[in-house]
């Protein structure tokens, strides 16, 4: 007589292994159940599928890189007056990544614009997208070390594999030649192909200050603005606010 070991055997050499793995559960809950034979394919088809998205689901969260869990859930939006939870609810549709569109989020520091960046980005991954969060700083040491080892093509193409991609603190400091070379390399090649969130302290019409070169600054601000939803954030640091309430 077959036994269930030998069964579960058998699916793990068709690679179904989570259903080899829970096989045991899914037979008690089927006879508890009295479920059709038809209902128990279903359910094992069903088990399967609903565990390999959670593990692909995990996996693209650990290679996001998010610093920090942070959820929209917990955005205050009472504090942060100038962007409504209405505006963020109508981008979880995700419509603007599957068109390519780009996010920007323009404050002063503390407002919340890496929070938003942040639980969009895990609403994403949640969604079956592909994310990558890094610091605009870091961002330019990983193409600059590429570039030194003529491997910034390379580079590029690794990051356009991600269905998005957010770059964080973008404008904080100012860019050499090089960097700004290889940043405009990027955002040409993710341009109407990735969608981007960035977040950002300058206006664009600042843009020439930290890219020390206006003629840098104007096509790569074409191009990040061409397709994007763009939000002025104001108002207290949340930081400041919660260190004196402390």
């Amino acid at each position: 007589m077959t036994s269930i070991e030998q069964i579960a055997l058998q699916y793990r050499s068709i690679r179904c292994n989570h259903i080899a793995q829970g096989l045991a559960d899914l037979l008690r809950q089927a006879e508890a159940n009295e479920i059709s034979c038809l209902a128990f394919a279903e359910a094992l088809v069903s088990h399967e599928q609903q565990r390999r998205n959670q593990r692909r689901i995990e996996m693209n969260r650990r290679k996001a890189g998010f610093p920090v869990d942070k959820r929209l859930a917990e955005f205050d939006y009472r504090h942060q007056t100038t962007i409504t939870k209405r505006q963020v609810s109508q981008l979880l549709d995700f419509q603007f990544i599957d068109e390519r569109a780009n996010l920007v989020f323009i404050g002063p520091p503390g407002v919340g614009k890496t929070h938003l960046a942040i639980g969009i980005g895990q609403e994403a991954v949640e969604a079956g997208y592909k994310v990558l969060f890094i610091t605009a700083l870091a961002l330019v040491e990983k193409l600059e070390l590429a570039e030194i080892k003529g491997e910034l093509k390379k580079q590029i193409t690794t990051l356009q594999k991600f269905d998005l991609l957010i770059i964080d603190e973008l404008g904080y400091l100012p860019m050499n030649r090089q960097a700004r070379y290889n940043l405009f390399q990027l955002v040409n090649a993710l341009y109407e192909y990735r969608s981007v969130i960035i977040t950002t302290n300058k206006d664009f019409t600042a843009w020439g200050e930290f890219f020390a070169d206006d003629n840098v600054a104007v096509p790569i601000v074409d191009r990040l603005i061409h397709h994007s939803h763009v939000f002025m954030l104001g108002g207290e640091s949340y930081r400041l606010k919660h260190k004196r309430e402390g």
